[in-house]
């Protein structure tokens, strides 16, 4: 008798919720959402300029954006390692965008690149702009860990909203296996530390954990001598 009476429910339901089902509203949901995220030296923005000039060979309109504070290699474009460059909009933030760019223009744009994503406090934000309601596809590239491997900025925020997610590799500077992680080679404790291979090296597991604990260390030893330094000047001063 139950199963009886659930087949009664069934065409109710169903019915409900057809009806609160919205027509297609022009473009909304029509975007696409492509995360290439993974260490620094990976290729992220090789891949990323690689999917851009194929969008622009299949005849679609192209805008790319980067960080503002990212200026190692040039401030209007975009470069990789090895050199290659192309042109983009340096900005501060993301959502200023489509006014910056001028909302006509905007509103002819197919596809938006996104390089160093982890830069932008507004990414998810700006990601379910550009593809659930305006109908654009956004390919998204950056690191999604820092040099501590914790999530750095929002762009593990998008992974959710993705329709694809990559994640690249490169090759490990102590023994060339494949390298997950990014070590950073100073002892500078800051989040946001722009640099490049002085700065920087792409590590497997392995000689990360052992490099990081000699950096550690070295920190430490480094603190304490300052601290010793210090506490010598006090001492002079106070003689004088």
């Amino acid at each position: 008798m139950a199963t009886l009476k659930a087949s009664f429910l069934l065409p109710t339901l169903d019915t409900g919720i057809a009806g609160d089902v919205l027509p297609d509203q022009g473009n909304r949901g029509s975007g696409a959402i492509h995360v290439i995220m993974g260490p620094m030296f990976s290729g992220k923005s090789t891949s990323l300029l690689r999917r851009i000039k194929s969008e622009i060979s299949a005849g679609r309109s192209v805008a790319m954006l980067k960080s503002s504070i990212d200026t190692r290699y040039a401030k209007d474009s975009v470069v990789t390692h090895d050199g290659i460059g192309f042109p983009c909009w340096a900005l501060p933030d993301l959502m200023s965008f489509p006014e910056k760019f001028g909302i006509d223009a905007y509103e002819k744009l197919d596809v938006i690149g996104i390089d160093e994503a982890q830069f932008f406090g507004d990414l998810y934000e700006f990601c379910c702009k550009v593809a659930d309601d305006d109908g654009k596809t956004v390919i998204v590239a950056g690191l999604d860990g820092d040099y501590l491997r914790r999530r750095f900025g929002a762009l593990l925020d998008v992974v959710p909203i993705a329709d694809s997610v990559t994640k690249l590799t490169a090759r490990c500077d102590v023994c060339g296996q494949k390298a997950f992680f990014t070590l950073r080679k100073t002892c500078d404790t800051r989040t946001e530390l722009i640099g490049g291979a002085d700065v920087y090296m792409p590590v497997c597991r392995k000689h990360y954990i052992n490099n990081h604990m000699v950096i550690k260390a070295s920190k430490k030893v480094l603190d304490s001598d300052k601290a010793r330094a210090e506490s010598c000047v006090e001492t002079v001063a106070a003689m004088i």
